[in-house]
């Protein structure tokens, strides 16, 4: 049953478009959105069927409303475990389920005062979900680091568990052996905002907005997935 259900996440992951949007000020201060929109065709390609699919549900919440509605949860977790869903408090999360419309998305976002503040947004709706549903937190292998100067961004992998991480990247690999005959929608687009006109950026694939100030850089998802330090990123601005 667990690689049942790693199988169909894998597979879901596949189907979709993450689009991870940020915005940096001239203090540094700023905002991440990380857009997660499932592809309702591509899953019908599959043959598998949504379990949420006769329910409407459009639920906008933050991490800290989950720590304060679920507080008797909460003090069941120990202080490890605490700290981490506190440093999540801040993120905003929005899910949206719409059967007639085919509309399925999870939005996550934060405002952040300094870019090396952000949590691992990509793991907040598997927290809150162990948080309400008082089960074992299961952390990724990995965490995208951000770093800002002022004048060069960097986007880096960080590698938390390597045997946990390289077990990941093969299941993703034999997954992607078996659906790679469909037509899917699988796209990781990072757009970036800056509080000053870009210099140099080290992928020579991004491209760089008419402003000057901004940049958009698409991948392949399943790309991303077998190989995420692709998506390191280091921009330069004048």
């Amino acid at each position: 049953m667990k690689y049942l259900l790693i199988a169909l996440l894998l597979i879901l992951m596949s189907s979709c478009q993450i689009t991870e949007t940020i915005t940096i000020n001239s203090d540094g201060s700023g905002n991440i959105d990380v857009y997660i929109l499932r592809d309702e065709n591509s899953i019908s390609q599959l043959g598998i069927q949504n379990f949420d699919s006769e329910k409407f549900r459009d639920t906008i919440f933050s991490f800290q409303d989950y720590i304060t509605e679920y507080q008797e949860t909460f003090v069941r977790f120990n202080k490890t475990d605490q700290n981490l869903f506190r440093e999540h408090a801040n993120v905003k999360m929005h899910i949206k389920e719409d059967p007639i419309q085919m509309e399925n998305f999870n939005r996550v976002s934060v405002d952040f005062k300094k870019i090396e503040e952000i949590p691992n947004v990509y793991e907040s709706l598997g927290l809150a979900n162990s948080l309400k549903e008082n089960y074992p937190i299961r952390r990724k292998s990995y965490k995208i680091q951000y770093s800002f100067d002022g004048v060069i961004f960097r986007r880096s992998l960080l590698i938390m568990d390597q045997e946990k991480f390289e077990k990941e990247k093969k299941e993703m690999e034999e997954e992607e052996k078996i659906y790679s005959k469909y037509k899917l929608t699988q796209s990781y687009i990072l757009k970036y905002h800056f509080p000053k006109m870009i210099k140099s950026v080290s992928n020579p694939k991004a491209i760089i907005n008419s402003d000057k100030k901004s940049l958009t850089l698409e991948f392949k998802l399943s790309d991303c997935l077998r190989n995420l330090e692709m998506t390191n990123l280091e921009v330069v601005l004048e």
